[in-house]
């Protein structure tokens, strides 16, 4: 997946078992946060990580959600678990982390990525790291999102 290029639209469902579509999302900027599981230690850090500097996030505007291959109800117990803010969205078929280029050497995951869509629907900033050992940092993901605001 390369920047410039248009966000492939999808839909999935959250926590709650709600639909969360891209595309109602337009106008605004929309950050992907893609993760390989639940209740893992990395992945947990990560998420715990956007929770403490949620008020950041929240400054951008931007809508900010995880994406990984974990149920439902996984999804719903891990954020109650953990506190989180963010809406965690279910890619049980790994379409959309396929979509996204977030092909993980890990069966069945997605890799650890973070993709920053702008206001017009475009990526402006793709990382995927397909060995997920190391978090993305959130001082990077939040230079990405005010970048793409054209900050």
């Amino acid at each position: 997946m390369n920047t410039g290029n248009s966000a492939p639209d999808f839909t999935l469902k959250d926590g709650e078992g709600n639909d969360w579509t891209l595309s109602n999302y337009k106008g605004r900027t929309v950050v992907l946060l893609f993760y390989p599981g639940d209740n893992t230690p990395v992945c947990t850090a990560q998420l715990c990580s956007v929770r403490d500097h949620w008020s950041e996030y929240q400054a951008t505007g931007a809508e900010v959600v995880g994406i990984s291959t974990d149920t439902v109800e996984s999804h719903q117990d891990f954020a109650e678990k953990n506190q989180l803010p963010l809406r965690l969205l279910s890619d049980g078929d790994r379409k959309v982390s396929e979509m996204y280029d977030m092909k993980s050497w890990l069966p069945g995951r997605s890799a650890r990525g973070v993709v920053v869509i702008d206001v017009e629907g475009k990526v402006a900033y793709h990382k995927a790291q397909p060995v997920s050992l190391f978090k993305p940092s959130d001082d990077d993901v939040l230079a990405a999102i005010l970048l793409a605001q054209g900050y």
